[in-house]
């Protein structure tokens, strides 16, 4: 029987896990931490999954790999490199696993995400690479999450690796990374709308095949931005041999814990959409809609290690918000209530003014306002409104001091960035308006003075 290849979707985090099968026993590759999706996979397929592969400790999420084979009895293959306190299978670049008759997985040694990093490669008539974060679809993964002193080591790294799975492999061979699709962990967003590719097709777009090594590293350093503070307590946890996330219920929290916890300086998260968060909100709340990478930006901007309680409509959101947190090491949920926010409080709510670029532009012939744009480095200085002020949102928190006084207009590329850090500055008591449109549409057209180049200190 043909191989079946089944991926696992974390849109979210930008990730893929891969179940792979022959019609009895499967494999998988970099599964999630809710390892409760990849059970039902194979429950559905009927098939018995003995093997479970990790291409590397990985920086954005929290591995279900260890759990998985724990729950499964299925062994466990970590790269021998890597150092680890918890038992594994290690296994080492040329080294193949014969997974059942018809499925043989070879590993190769790809450095550069990580200096461990390991490809995987099913050989046969429709051979396959779990490319991991090496060869990404028009990509590759970026070299710097091990700190700046190795980053261009690993650039050169990433360089070789991806043309050796070139050059060993056919053109045949499908690609399957888990990284990409808007995950931090690629070094850029080339080929981050692409579904599907093969060695072939990367050899005609990707970059690292075109380019020769000096120029790929200068490139790839250059367009390299800020990631996600988690990402630092993401590689200890994955080396630690984590557990399944615990996905009970959490407390149910009334008005007065709700008041309490806000008066403790406690984070409360409201998971609803933004355009309901401007029409009423608990004063102090702040907005991280489930509609966008909900557990990305939370993650980045809470102080690691502090009871968040969540608001939602239904405890089926709280159910996935929870589930979005456990993948990043947000354990627990201190609290959680849900309802409409006149239910969580006896005081007055909160609005927070929503308007479009237009409303930007004929409020500024008018009296002098703050533009506050939260986008990242780079796509500031692609386009930018000029003289705005620029603070990227994983910086609000910790640059509260730099948003200026008196009426500030938050913008980011669509608006949910912008809802984001409108809700924490506005839970200052500033007077903050979140623009809710599209920059790349709306500004230009709207009339505002729009430039490209960067400012010197930018």
């Amino acid at each position: 029987m043909a191989t079946t290849i089944l991926t696992i979707e974390t849109p979210s985090l930008g990730d893929r896990s891969y179940l792979a099968h022959d019609g009895e026993v499967a494999f998988v590759v970099d599964p999630q931490r809710d390892i409760d999706r990849v059970l039902d996979e194979a429950a559905r397929a009927g098939v018995r999954i003995t093997h479970v592969f990790e291409t590397h400790l990985h920086n954005d999420y929290v591995t279900g790999g260890y759990a998985l084979a724990q729950e499964t009895g299925a062994s466990y293959f970590v790269n021998g490199e890597d150092e680890v306190s918890f038992q594994r299978t290690p296994i080492l670049d040329g080294q193949a696993v014969e997974v059942s008759p018809t499925m043989r997985v070879r590993a190769i040694h790809t450095p550069g995400h990580t200096f461990t990093h390991l490809s995987y490669v099913l050989e046969g008539r429709e051979p396959a690479v779990f490319s991991g974060g090496s060869l990404l679809f028009g990509s590759t993964g970026r070299p710097d999450l091990l700190g700046e002193a190795h980053t261009d080591d690993l650039a050169r790294h990433q360089y070789r690796s991806a043309r050796r799975l070139a050059a060993e492999l056919s053109d045949e061979t499908s690609v399957m990374p888990t990284h990409g699709f808007g995950s931090f962990c690629a070094a850029t967003s080339a080929g981050a709308d692409a579904t599907a590719s093969t060695i072939g097709q990367e050899r005609l777009i990707n970059p690292v095949m075109s380019q020769d090594e000096e120029d790929f590293v200068a490139a790839t350093l250059a367009g390299l931005d800020a990631y996600p503070a988690y990402y630092v307590h993401m590689g200890p946890a994955n080396a630690a041999g984590p557990s399944a996330g615990d996905l009970s219920e959490p407390e149910r929290a009334d008005k007065e814990q709700i008041r309490r916890r806000l008066e403790a300086g406690e984070w409360l998260v409201d998971l609803r959409t933004r355009t309901a968060f401007a029409a009423g909100h608990v004063p102090g709340t702040f907005n991280f809609g489930l509609d966008g990478q909900f557990a990305t930006y939370l993650g980045w901007l809470i102080p690691w290690g502090s009871p968040v309680t969540l608001l939602a409509e239904s405890p089926e959101q709280i159910a996935e918000a929870q589930r979005e947190l456990g993948r990043i090491g947000i354990d627990r949920p201190a609290a959680a209530a849900t309802g409409r926010p006149e239910e969580w409080t006896d005081g007055p709510l909160a609005t927070l003014p929503s308007a479009r670029f237009a409303d930007l532009a004929q409020v500024r012939h008018h009296r002098s306002v703050t533009v506050l744009d939260v986008r990242r480095v780079g796509e500031w200085r692609e386009a930018h409104i000029d003289g705005a002020v620029h603070i990227p949102l994983h910086d609000v928190v910790t640059g509260m001091e730099q948003v200026p006084e008196g009426e500030v207009w938050v913008h980011c590329a669509s608006g949910y960035r912008a809802s984001i850090a409108a809700s924490l500055i506005a839970a200052t008591g500033r007077h903050v308006v979140v623009v809710d449109d599209s920059f790349d549409l709306s500004a230009r057209a709207a009339g505002l003075p729009v430039v490209a180049e960067a400012p010197a200190s930018a």
